[in-house]
């Protein structure tokens, strides 16, 4: 595979309210720390596991897709926690926002049931456990795979012959898109700044030329490496090309990534879990270090995800 070369390491972190601290290194760039719970379920059975989720977030975004496109939604129950996410966390604040197994106020009253000594960041997505009361795993990158494998719907989106490649360019789309985006926005110096975006959009111009020979990002079937893209260009004009100082190129301008990420919006239940409002408001209302008076921006105007794609 012809991939951008020079890819860091992979590394993924807890996130709450959000300050730089630890995640900032002296050389000016974002490192994310690791997610806590890492434990694995094999198998499931309705009711037992439960989801903590944010429609904010692209990491648990990636969870409510998987759970709709396999059919787990009468499996694996769901709460959402509210955009805007202060000092205190992500937080239960209303009758849309609410946690109906324990009416816990803030996400964080999880992660000390299940250790009481944790003093990280509290992330989302997490998958809970009701019959042992704890956390299982707060990684998206592993939800997503149980998901797959409790589900019986749609397609086997890790299939064992297609999981090398898939993991191959999800280790290049993690560090340099998903990650990338953040890795450019919460620079604190110019030449973190300059690395973070230029890996990006060398990326992005690289991933639209592959989309141009094929329809997807592991040859003609769609599988969670799609995904994992698709909730980072999802939010792309909406939020980091402003926000984030990304503002080499729109999604818009990439002919090929632009028309595939229409297609995965289109696909059956997807575009339900996509909430430009809940998007926008976390973003712009909870980095007070990049946008201090929490205007939040109308547009973008031009962008019309039900157009037709032109994708097989």
């Amino acid at each position: 595979m012809n991939a951008p070369a020079d890819i860091v390491d992979r590394a993924t972190m807890t996130s709450g309210a959000f300050t730089l601290g630890a995640e900032s290194a002296g050389d000016g760039r974002f490192r994310r720390q690791q997610s806590r719970f890492r434990d694995w379920a094999d198998e499931t059975a309705p009711g037992r596991h439960h989801l903590y989720v944010a429609y904010a977030c692209p990491w648990a975004h990636r969870t409510l897709i998987v759970r709709r496109i396999k059919g787990l939604e009468d499996t694996v129950g769901v709460s959402f926690v509210h955009p805007y996410r202060d000092e205190r966390g992500w937080a239960f604040s209303d009758d849309e926002h609410r946690d109906d197994l324990h009416g816990w106020a803030h996400l964080s009253e999880a992660y000390r049931a299940t250790d009481p000594s944790f003093e990280g960041r509290v992330s989302v997505p997490v998958l809970w456990d009701r019959e042992q009361g704890r956390i299982v795993n707060n990684e998206s990158a592993d939800i997503i795979v149980m998901l797959n494998r409790w589900g019986t719907e749609g397609p086997d989106l890790y299939p064992e012959d297609l999981r090398a490649e898939i993991d191959e360019i999800n280790e290049i789309v993690y560090e340099r898109v998903n990650n990338g985006v953040y890795r450019t926005g919460f620079a604190t110096t110019q030449e973190a700044y300059e690395e973070g975006f230029t890996e990006l959009f060398e990326t992005l111009a690289w991933l639209d030329e592959r989309l141009g020979s094929q329809r997807y990002l592991v040859g003609d079937r769609i599988t969670l490496a799609d995904w994992r893209l698709f909730t980072t260009l999802v939010r792309f004009d909406a939020v980091y090309h402003v926000h984030f100082r990304c503002n080499g190129r729109r999604l818009v301008d990439h002919p090929n990534l632009w028309a595939y990420a229409r297609e995965l919006y289109q696909w059956p239940g997807v575009a339900e879990t996509v909430r430009f409002d809940e998007i926008k408001r976390h973003y712009y209302t909870t980095h007070d270090m990049l946008n201090p008076k929490r205007i939040i921006p109308l547009g973008p105007l031009d962008m019309d995800w039900t157009a037709p794609h032109g994708r097989g």
